[in-house]
């Protein structure tokens, strides 16, 4: 691999995490001189990195202050999630016939631990619930023989992932009915249900989700 990719990639990827887990939070200043001190590179490769995170609507550039972590807000939310729903149920659709039975098993696996969580926790940890419902979607959706539209599902899985950490978070009863949902797709899935069902209920989940989160906030 190229040695300025390499270190572009390195970079990225460390600034990426440290915003969708919460430690750079909305309006964190990125200083490239700074990040380039930390992790031991130039500013070029962290220039790279801070260009493919503003592509990713994770960092902004504010007049006479430079790079920061996005701010995000209702819209931002409702336009990701319903465009995670309309690729997510596509890419579903593409990739259950391609399920291996070990697959849905780690599925199946994944979303009974989301259901002890959302049943034996007396705070819900949205935090880990997040990550097993990533994971919970990524093992039906990542098999998907079509490149373009899983890299696009992984650049809106992120925006998701950070707007969420930033302004949402899961309450017991929707995870509940979360958990209920993804047993039904992994019926659907299981018992080779046709594409257009697939897609249809997996959008619909992410709509759901949509609505929910929002009569929260605004309610």
């Amino acid at each position: 691999m190229n040695p300025k990719l390499a270190k572009s990639e390195m970079v990225y990827r460390g600034l990426r995490d440290k915003i969708l887990t919460g430690r750079y939070v909305a309006g964190y200043r990125l200083v490239l001189d700074q990040i380039a001190r930390e992790y031991g590179v130039s500013t070029v490769p962290v220039r790279e990195a801070v260009r493919r995170l503003e592509a990713e609507k994770l960092v902004s550039f504010t007049p006479n202050i430079g790079a920061v972590v996005s701010s995000v807000d209702l819209e931002d939310y409702t336009d990701a999630m319903e465009t995670l729903a309309v690729l997510e149920g596509a890419a579903t659709s593409f990739a259950a016939p391609l399920l291996s039975a070990d697959v849905l098993e780690a599925a199946a696996r994944a979303n009974e631990r989301m259901g002890e969580l959302a049943l034996h926790s007396s705070q819900l940890d949205s935090a880990e619930f997040s990550k097993l419902n990533r994971r919970f979607h990524r093992l039906l959706w990542e098999p998907c023989p079509n490149v373009h539209l899983t890299r696009m599902l992984d650049q809106e899985w992120n925006r998701v992932a950070a707007i969420r950490r930033a302004q949402f978070a899961f309450d017991t009863e929707r995870a509940l009915t979360s958990v209920a949902e993804h047993g039904e797709l992994l019926r659907l899935i299981r018992e080779g249900a046709p594409a257009p069902d697939i897609e249809r209920f997996a959008r619909n989940h992410k709509m759901r989700t949509l609505r929910d989160s929002v009569s929260r906030r605004v309610g």
